[in-house]
């Protein structure tokens, strides 16, 4: 997903908003938000991930210590 919205911020960027209508520019706007947003949905995500495996580690090892 990480690939996907750097190449969708990069096409962002690349658009000249000087030749955009009004309403072209608040839609380009709302979509830079939107994808702020999921970049940031992304790096929690990432870090749910280690938790994930901290977590399975420890119950794997409480299982193999018999505890």
């Amino acid at each position: 997903m990480a690939d996907t919205i750097t190449e969708t911020v990069d096409l962002l960027y690349s658009i000249d908003q000087e030749k955009l209508t009004p309403d072209q520019q608040i839609a380009l706007g709302s979509a830079l938000a939107t994808l702020a947003q999921a970049e940031r949905l992304e790096q929690i995500n990432e870090r749910l991930r280690v938790i994930h495996q901290v977590l399975n580690g420890w119950a794997l090892r409480a299982t193999v210590d018999g505890r």
